[in-house]
């Protein structure tokens, strides 16, 4: 039987948002506890898009401009970003994680990771080699060009 496009939407639909939640669930029982949510979060942005703006980063992480500003600050002050005008255009001030943030970031990530690890260990080999080939169906799907080639999303 064919699967229709419809019923694997659905399935994307319902069991992607498991999936994340439970990713977001380690990611965030892996960070400093001086670190907040919204911070996490825009410590794991920054980490995806290197160089990325303050807008792009409030949006994200769904601040204002100002709030975002605010929150920079704090994660500069502390050694975990860093500001600076955009060579391209002096308008534009970019954000980069510092070797400090990089290492917390890595840190979540590696122990996410040993979780994931450890739930898919439950399903038979077959059940893990099909859910590699969907991923990679779905990067290729949902990813842009430029990521897809990559094949880093993050």
């Amino acid at each position: 039987m064919q699967t229709m496009a419809d019923e694997c939407a659905c399935e994307v639909l319902e069991v992607v948002p498991l999936v994340m939640r439970a990713i977001r669930s380690e990611m965030r029982s892996h960070r400093t506890p001086e670190l907040s949510v919204p911070q996490f979060r825009a410590l794991a942005f920054l980490g995806r898009h290197e160089g990325a703006s303050l807008s792009d980063v409030a949006e994200h992480v769904g601040l204002t401009p100002p709030s975002m500003s605010k929150m920079v600050e704090g994660l500069v002050v502390r050694d975990l970003v860093v500001r600076q005008v955009s060579p391209s255009d002096r308008r534009r001030v970019t954000l980069t994680l510092t070797a400090r943030g990089k290492s917390i970031l890595e840190s979540a990530h590696q122990g996410t990771v040993a979780h994931l690890t450890e739930k898919l260990a439950a399903l038979s080999p077959e059940e893990r080699a099909t859910i590699v080939q969907a991923m990679q169906a779905l990067r290729r799907a949902f990813a842009s060009a430029k990521e897809a080639n990559t094949g880093i999303v993050r």
